[in-house]
């Protein structure tokens, strides 16, 4: 599966209806965003039952800055329409591999009956 272009219109609905979506806040004019692409690309297709999607940071500058991202690239994680992991930097392949394992591996229901 490809990466999806995530929008204002269609990124709520699509952290709701997934299990599990990976989410890269990216700009065509970021280095380090261009470096991460083709290792998330990769991922996305690898790993076929877990949705990734792409934020263009400059045509989504609403939704950008709702999501509070202030560096990129920005990778966030989402399990049963929780947030559950974001970080700014680009990952190497195999950090991803690892969020990528912790991310399946949590506990959301565990984590929230905790709060």
């Amino acid at each position: 599966m490809s990466t999806l272009d995530l929008t204002a219109a269609n990124f709520e609905q699509t952290v709701l209806d997934n299990e599990i979506v990976f989410v890269d806040f990216w700009a065509s004019w970021c280095g380090p965003c261009r470096q991460f692409a083709p290792i998330y690309q990769a991922a996305s297709e690898q790993y076929e039952d877990i949705v990734f999607g792409s934020v263009d940071t400059e045509a989504e500058q609403e939704l950008s800055a709702a999501a509070r991202i202030t560096s990129i690239p920005t990778l966030m994680a989402f399990k049963k329409g929780a947030l559950v992991f974001s970080q700014a930097g680009a990952l190497p392949a195999p950090a991803l591999e690892q969020v990528i394992t912790a991310v399946r591996e949590f506990d959301v229901e565990a984590a929230i009956a905790a709060e």
